[in-house]
């Protein structure tokens, strides 16, 4: 595949060598551990938000939430985020040893065992998010039994929301209304590791295969003849046809959202990395480079990859470090050297830019981690501001650049 010149005229600087700076990385983690020691003396026993105000976290609003059935109070565990502070903690235990984290991470599981077995604001496909930093690394990391069984629960509830003839799973809602019935989202490809690890500890393949082919329906219908991707896809639930694509949270239904590329990098690798059909592979690839060649001058996208450094929009450095995480799975794929090169350096390079530029490490008046995001731009939420995906995906990919590790997803 060519690396081609940014389309905004800026000179390819991935082929160029770049070693992001080991120290760098370690300041830039002890900085994020700073921020999580800081926030376990509020959110132990309770959530964040899922964006900032002001650039700080306070309790998670329930008048924020997405209406359902359920009523809850400030900071309970609700809405499809939480799970991303309960990984963060988990990462940080995994960064120093140190048992703090391990000991509110655990606390935090607890909360996510209750929300399954009293199925509390589980209809929705983000179960995956939810259980896969929550319930499957305490599995991973300390043999916890009732979080293996609880994350096995959320797969099964998942798996609910699986219509057979359309081959997908529906994203948000009530399954029987019909304005959200069949409707898919680009978002989901990264809540299916939760069905393949289902299979990997349970040996049933049934989750496994659900999740192939919503990945399969995923790559045939949202991925744009160009690379860029449809946000949202909607099917007939009854007789399986392909109705037509849209967006939710881009700028319109024929640009392309910039989370919803950097979800698509991320979760099609890692359906390869447990299928390795190769196809998944090539379809990173392609949307790697659709969001690689809308690269401002710093390297940190807008909300839409419509955008320019001319259009005074605001940037989302959460699809950026997202997409971060997606190209350094795609480094460890390939085998090709220069491929391999090519997006090592696109990753650093980016990454370098998020530590210097939008991170809080010269911010003591921030709880978060990673400032300048946009979580929904049409509603005016979450705008200019840091986000718990955001902050997790950053630490993600500093813990990739530091340790061996091992995927949560």
């Amino acid at each position: 595949m060519n690396h081609v010149v940014n389309e905004g005229g800026q000179v390819d600087l991935f082929n160029e060598p770049f070693q992001l700076d080991k120290k760098k990385v370690d300041l830039a983690i002890e900085s994020a551990l700073l921020k999580i020691d800081q926030n376990i003396e509020v959110f132990t026993y309770k959530f964040p938000g899922t964006f900032t105000r002001d650039n700080n976290y306070y309790d998670r609003r329930s008048i924020d939430q997405n209406p359902t059935k359920e009523r809850f109070n400030d900071g309970e565990n609700f809405d499809w985020t939480t799970s991303f502070w309960t990984g963060m903690l988990w990462l940080a235990y995994e960064l120093t040893g140190d048992k703090k984290y391990k000991k509110t991470a655990e606390i935090q599981v607890n909360s996510f065992i209750e929300r399954i077995e009293e199925k509390l604001d589980v209809d929705t496909h983000d179960l995956g998010f939810l259980y896969s930093l929550s319930c499957v690394p305490g599995y991973k990391l300390t043999a916890s039994e009732r979080g293996k069984e609880s994350a096995v629960k959320a797969a099964n509830h998942l798996m609910t929301r699986y219509f057979e003839r359309a081959e997908i799973i529906q994203a948000h809602g009530d399954l029987a209304d019909p304005k959200l019935r069949g409707r898919m989202i680009i978002d989901c490809l990264m809540n299916l590791p939760l069905l393949y690890w289902a299979t990997d500890v349970t040996g049933d393949k049934k989750y496994a295969e659900v999740a192939y082919k919503h990945a399969a329906k995923t790559l045939e219908y949202s991925i744009r003849p160009d690379a860029s991707t449809y946000h949202t896809y909607y099917f007939n639930t009854e007789t399986g046809e392909a109705k037509y694509g849209e967006t939710l949270q881009g700028f319109s239904d024929d640009s392309c959202w910039s989370r919803g590329q950097a979800w698509g990098i991320y979760g099609f690798l890692l359906s390869y990395s447990y299928c390795k059909d190769k196809r998944f592979l090539e379809a990173g690839q392609k949307l790697a480079h659709y969001f690689l060649n809308r690269s401002p001058k710093d390297l940190v996208v807008y909300w839409d990859l419509i955008f320019n450094e001319d259009s005074n929009e605001e940037k989302d450095s959460s699809a950026s470090a997202i997409a971060v995480c997606g190209l350094i799975e795609l480094t460890e794929n390939l085998s090709d050297i220069d491929s391999k090169q090519y997006y090592s350096h696109a990753y650093q390079r980016i990454l370098n830019s998020l530590i210097d530029h939008y991170s809080t490490i010269n911010n003591p008046n921030s709880n978060a981690l990673l400032l300048h995001g946009t979580y929904f731009k049409k509603q005016n939420q979450g705008v200019n501001e840091a986000s718990l995906y955001g902050d997790y995906y950053y630490l993600e990919a500093l813990t990739r650049l530091k340790l061996n590790w091992q995927k949560y997803w």
